[in-house]
């Protein structure tokens, strides 16, 4: 059975880019170490892209990708903030920064460690991950 979810808001520090997204209230986030991850600490959830839905600031965000170029790391022009980007491991979701949530809505964090240095083998130890952006 899966747990109810509700509505999350959020955005980037100067407020450019707002989302609402579709989540439990309680998160099971990934902390992942590949190189781009371990630099801006990148932590996040991740959820289908039909419950995301970005609400304003689409003309604001800019894209940076490297490698496979399949991750779409999108963050603010103005003040840089990633609030969500699109994962390599779930393309067909969306990776939601539990911190640029606004406050009240989450009520637990449960953090888990990807070992993104070694993306292949842990993707495949781990292949759960990717079915956390297909429809429940």
């Amino acid at each position: 059975m899966s747990e109810e979810l509700v509505t999350h808001f959020g955005g980037c520090h100067c407020g450019a880019i707002r989302f609402q997204v579709q989540a439990p209230p309680a998160i099971k986030a990934i902390k992942c170490d590949c190189s781009i991850c371990e630099m801006k600490q990148n932590i996040h959830f991740i959820v289908p892209a039909s419950r995301f839905k970005l609400l304003q600031g689409e003309d604001n965000l800019t894209c940076y990708t490297f490698n496979t170029h399949v991750a779409k790391h999108t963050f603010c022009k103005t003040c840089g903030v990633q609030s969500f980007y699109t994962p390599r491991s779930n393309p067909d979701g969306k990776g939601i920064m539990p911190h640029c949530i606004d406050p009240g809505t989450i009520k637990k964090t449960t953090l888990e460690v990807f070992n993104g240095e070694n993306w292949e083998k842990s993707i495949e130890m781990n292949p759960e991950i990717q079915q956390r952006s297909k429809e429940n």
